[in-house]
């Protein structure tokens, strides 16, 4: 929109280009500057703030087509015209009164004001973390409203039955203050908690930034996580496999289970305890017992001789022609 402040304003020298620059040449001028005097590079650095404000407008108006066409005329007429205001009166007042209308309104006051828009986003986006203005990265709220506070990012170890089962813990944050954090059942390594309004306070009274907190979970010597799910590797015997048991698997942080193994089994089946996994506000996962035969590490003589005697008797057959044949297709 047009502003009669465009009338006094060079904003090719703003931004440091000739009047006649390109498109490209503006938004590389405006790249440039706007890394420089981000009030994030400059954090209570009012006299950065106000530059940037600047080459903000500037490349606002500059980088539109119509907007820039609209600001060449006017400066244009400013450069070579006087106006005559009603009554003979000469000089600003007269500019007003003949272009009041064109600027939105009496006395033509309609002033430039700073919106959210996609060019910014994609400009600053890559030059700021990805942020947005106003959003938890960047800590600056636009040009009317009060800053926002910086995020702070921070990170916690957990161990494994605390992740998965929930509960609150206790943090020191950088300036000594303790936090309390709820640690939502199930959260997954890795995962971001943001906890708003805890981050640095805004310089002039606006709303403070976020933590963003990083969840690293410990392994667990027994249990892994698989979605909802929680597998446990199931040692079994070769007679337990081969004929069958009741075994008895752990569970966590509760009493054991008793699964029966059907005869036959082989290593790598799994076997599902309904409900026994991670429960959250989503849903409840299953325990999954992967059955694994232990192979004895030692035989006697006696008992190699049985097992021999034991082998001669089965059915002839290779356990792997079938992934033999599979290979070759």
């Amino acid at each position: 929109m047009a502003s009669q402040d465009w009338f006094d304003k060079d904003f090719y020298q703003v931004l440091g280009v000739s009047k006649d620059a390109s498109d490209a040449d503006i938004k590389k001028a405006y790249r440039k500057l706007a890394r420089k005097y981000h009030p994030d590079q400059n954090p209570g650095d009012t006299a950065a703030e106000a530059k940037f404000k600047e080459i903000s407008e500037a490349h606002s108006v500059l980088s539109d087509a119509e907007e820039r066409k609209e600001y060449d005329a006017i400066r244009a007429m400013g450069s070579g015209a006087r106006f005559t205001a009603p009554g003979g009166a000469g000089g600003a007042g007269g500019f007003e009164d003949v272009f009041g209308t064109m600027f939105g309104g009496p006395g033509g006051r309609t002033r430039y004001t700073y919106q959210q828009g996609g060019d910014y986003d994609d400009l600053l986006g890559g030059l700021f973390g990805g942020g947005r203005f106003g959003q938890p990265s960047g800590g600056y709220r636009g040009f009317g409203g009060p800053t926002r506070g910086r995020d702070v990012v921070a990170s916690t170890t957990l161990d494994f039955v605390t992740a998965t089962k929930g509960d609150q813990i206790t943090l020191q944050t950088a300036d000594g203050r303790p936090i309390t954090v709820r640690i939502p059942a199930g959260v997954a390594d890795g995962q971001k908690i943001k906890l708003r309004g805890k981050g640095h306070p805004s310089p002039d009274g606006g709303e403070a930034g976020d933590i963003i907190l990083t969840v690293n979970v410990r392994k667990h010597p027994v249990f892994e996580r698989d979605g909802l799910n929680l597998r446990v590797t199931v040692p079994v015997t070769f007679a337990e496999a081969a004929l069958g048991a009741t075994i008895q698997v752990p569970t966590l942080g509760g009493d054991p289970v008793k699964l029966k193994v059907a005869p036959g089994t082989p290593s790598g089946r799994v076997l599902r305890v309904k409900g026994r996994g991670v429960e959250t506000s989503k849903g409840t996962g299953d325990l999954l017992a992967v059955v694994q035969v232990a192979v004895p590490s030692h035989l006697s003589k006696d008992a190699e001789e049985k097992l021999k005697a034991f082998v001669s008797e089965l059915p002839d057959e290779n356990p792997r022609d079938d992934l033999l044949t599979r290979a070759k297709s």
